[in-house]
């Protein structure tokens, strides 16, 4: 299937509210027993917590600290190790202060929860989007079933795009729906981000359904980072000036923003890990190498981890992106992605000479074109 979505961080950093507390997660799933094996996963105070567990007759029990209602993920290995890590049963929910209970006969995906509200609060959304769940599996069995030789067609392609942007278009209206008839609750802020995805496109209206959110909501450590959030997206909006930054390059050199002043200079958030991105670079590539000599630069921000420089390395060399490159390695934690508003790559920002935006998210033939338009003949 075409890819429309861009990569983004889906589970983590989690909801999160301030008041501290143990958190006791137990049940039964039907009469497993070792080597099945529970894998729980989530974040406390920022930092990632792993934990495991082997059932007993289908019981399990896991004990934690969370800093408030957290997203995590349940993970049930029926076989270790599993053939099929592709595959997996596994379940996103969230840890709160209290004892939480999980009942199945047999899998995750069967499982209910009792005694969390905000686990109550969170299948009232899933059940709401059921049916455009429903509607996304149709259309991948729809891709799926097409020969290889069609879905590279234009047609093709074209349709696959338009069904995705209408099912998309009655997801939002199930997140917003719920927003506004939970404003109180915890799931209602993931439900916003869900909403606006990495790339919102209308800040207003996104800064209008967060500012109807409770109180409690917007004060809790994750409301108060997702304003900052939306700050970020509005100081980086068309016509705005570009903020600064300084980063280092590849040779650990501090690059500064200032330094591209009096050109036009497209700042491109990528990684190395990030397959569109990559399917992307040799358009960028060939924009470099057709309009560097008119005032036209690149400066790269990539946001491979500290583990990943040899594979950002490999990376530039491989796709030949002859241009400066700067990183922290600091993953989607990089203080220029954040500072930017940047949740999912690829992204860019073309910068006037003065450093002030003058477009973003330009792809293939749009990047040509604007450049084409705004650099001088």
């Amino acid at each position: 299937m075409k890819k429309t979505l861009l990569f983004s961080l889906l589970l983590f950093p989690a909801v999160l509210f301030a008041q501290k507390g143990d958190f006791v997660l137990k049940g039964k799933i039907g009469s497993l027993n070792a080597p099945a094996k529970l894998l729980l996963r989530y974040r406390n105070d920022g930092i990632e917590v792993k934990d495991s567990v082997e059932l007993k007759n289908g019981i399990f029990e896991f004990k934690g600290i969370t800093d408030g209602p957290t997203q995590a993920m349940l993970i049930l290995q029926h076989v270790v190790p599993n053939p099929n890590p592709n595959e997996r049963d596994a379940i996103i929910f969230y840890v709160e202060k209290g004892t939480i209970t999980l009942n199945s006969p047999d899998s995750l995906g069967k499982a209910t929860f009792s005694g969390s509200p905000v686990n109550a609060d969170n299948q009232r959304l899933t059940t709401a989007l059921k049916p455009v769940e429903a509607k996304n599996m149709a259309l991948y069995a729809e891709y799926m079933a097409t020969p290889e030789a069609n879905r590279q067609t234009e047609e093709f392609q074209k349709s696959i795009e338009a069904k995705s942007q209408a099912i998309r278009s009655d997801e939002k209206k199930v997140y917003l729906e719920y927003i506004k008839a939970n404003p109180k609750s915890i799931i209602s802020l993931d439900a916003l981000q869900r909403y606006a995805g990495g790339v919102p496109d209308n800040l207003k209206e996104l800064d209008s359904i967060f500012g109807k959110l409770s109180p409690d909501v917007k004060s809790s450590r994750k409301g108060k980072e997702y304003a900052t959030l939306i700050t970020n997206w509005k100081n980086t909006s068309i016509g705005a000036e570009a903020p600064g930054f300084t980063q280092n390059d590849t040779l650990g050199k501090p690059v500064n923003l200032k330094d591209f002043r009096g050109k036009y200079v497209l700042i491109d958030f990528w990684a190395s890990w990030c397959g569109p991105c990559r399917a992307e670079n040799p358009n960028v590539v060939a924009a470099f190498n057709k309009y560097k000599s008119k005032q036209f630069t690149i400066l790269s921000v990539s946001l491979d981890q500290s583990t990943g420089r040899d594979a950002w390395l490999k990376a530039i060399n491989k796709d030949n992106l002859t241009w400066t490159h700067v990183s922290d390695l600091k993953f989607w934690d990089n203080a220029v992605a954040k500072l930017y508003g940047v949740r999912a790559v690829p992204q860019n920002f073309l910068l006037d000479p003065q450093g002030k935006i003058v477009a973003k998210n330009l792809r293939g033939e749009a990047l040509d074109k604007k450049l084409a338009e705004i650099l001088p003949n």
